[in-house]
């Protein structure tokens, strides 16, 4: 049945090895658990509630896509969008959970048309490549700030803005051990060193009396102090507009860029490099996305972990359906979940800031209209502490010094709609 259903001997594989891909693409990813629910708490989310809902939803993604879709690509709450989510819409912004919830939500509404009409793959093609390297490399510098905050490594001070912090703490030390455990298990290829590393800043936690263990398994906490909570009465605000844009672009070139990658790597592209069912795998996305919103957490996204699953030689979506299978399993670890302090999560923060780093090596070092608004889009978001602000001073740049040094056929109606509509925030609502 499975392998009629999945098109596992057609895609070269075994029902065996489709579950080896699966347990092994959970492994690497299964870090989101602990992580998110710790980030979105600070915004006073109920962390017990947020733990179940991302589960859920990491589980719904990832069957959606491999049922409709039949791609070995897992989906769960995505780490940029969640520290968005917490840092710059409500911690930094001051809107309440609820409004960023609905933010979401709309995002994710906005994604599926998108989705359904042929105008995502239009407006992913518009975007100049500069800015969208840029926008991942400045996301992994917000996520790297936030990260070294976390861990109380930086610090506010009124005369620099930030400062180094205080290296005697602890808290402090122990999240330097974090960092050190997954940069060694990664050069060592060890299958989920972020989460190992977790465990183990969290068990030392406990020995010194830091934190305190809560258990390991309980039945799943209530979801319902975050389910089907958006706040939609206060999204019409044109101040808002740029919030929901910044969820709905994010999450349209992590979940384009993803899915491509996944898919070249598992060898699922034709013959001229296109995808076949793409339309199903972009409408598993953007349902994820959606669903994210009612459950009660950030952004569903796909995950890049998926090409470890594909190393490990899955092909079909029997890979993502194990992943939703094993997350559902998770929820009843909630207890371990509610152990794990913010300084053991931090420094997974800093890691996925050091990868996504690697965009700067795609910058177009030999032309300063390609290379200087690209700049300009990574340092705002970190300087800001808004991924929204770094994408509006980034197309807003790059369109002025296209203008001014006579390029202007480098720009396109995208573009510079965009840039107006940036333009006219920054005098009317800022």
């Amino acid at each position: 049945m499975l392998n009629r259903f999945f098109h596992i001997k057609n895609n070269h594989s075994t029902v065996r090895t489709e579950i080896l891909g699966g347990i092994t693409t959970f492994l690497t990813m299964s870090y989101i658990i602990f992580i998110n629910p710790t980030l979105l708490a600070q915004t006073g989310m109920d962390k017990g509630a947020v733990f179940t809902a991302t589960c859920l939803a990491a589980a719904f993604g990832s069957a959606v896509m491999g049922l409709l879709a039949n791609y070995p690509i897992a989906l769960a709450p995505g780490m940029a969008l969640n520290t968005y989510f917490t840092f710059g819409v409500v911690l930094g912004a001051g809107y309440s959970w609820q409004t960023a919830l609905g933010a979401v939500f709309i995002a994710g509404l906005l994604f599926f048309i998108l989705s359904v009409l042929p105008v995502r793959q239009f407006l992913v093609n518009s975007i100049p490549k500069s800015l969208k390297v840029a926008i991942v490399a400045g996301i992994g510098l917000f996520l790297g700030i936030i990260g070294l905050k976390s861990a109380g490594i930086i610090t506010g001070n009124t005369a620099t803005l930030v400062t180094l912090g205080n290296l005697h703490q602890p808290t402090a030390l122990l999240a330097i051990v974090g960092f050190f455990l997954i940069i060694a298990f990664d050069a060592l290829n060890v299958t989920g060193g972020i989460i190992i590393s977790i465990l183990i800043v969290t068990v030392l936690g406990i020995l010194l009396g830091i934190n305190h263990f809560n258990g390991v398994f309980s039945l799943p906490p209530s979801i319902a102090p975050t389910f089907m909570q958006m706040d939609l009465q206060h999204l019409w605000r044109a101040d808002l507009a740029t919030i929901i844009f910044a969820f709905l672009f994010v999450d349209l070139f992590d979940n384009s860029g993803t899915l491509i990658g996944v898919a070249h790597r598992a060898g699922l592209m034709d013959a001229h490099g296109k995808l076949p069912r793409i339309n199903r795998a972009l409408a598993a996305d953007s349902l994820a996305a959606v669903a994210s919103a009612i459950f009660g957490t950030s952004t569903t996204t796909s995950y890049l972990e998926s090409t470890v699953g594909v190393k490990a030689g899955g092909r079909t979506g029997l890979v993502a359906v194990v992943v939703a299978m094993l997350f559902l399993l998770m929820l009843f670890l909630a207890p371990l979940a509610s152990s794990i302090p913010i300084y053991a999560t931090a420094p997974a923060l800093v890691y996925v800031a050091c990868m996504m780093a690697r965009a700067f090596t795609e910058f177009n070092w030999d032309d300063v209209t390609e290379y200087a608004p690209s700049v300009i889009t990574a340092i705002a978001m970190p300087l800001t502490f808004s991924i929204a602000e770094g994408i509006s001073l980034g197309f807003i740049t790059y369109a002025v010094v296209k203008l001014l040094s006579g390029k202007w056929k480098d720009l396109n109606a995208t573009v510079i709609v965009l840039a107006v509509i940036f333009v006219i925030k920054y005098i009317f609502l800022t």
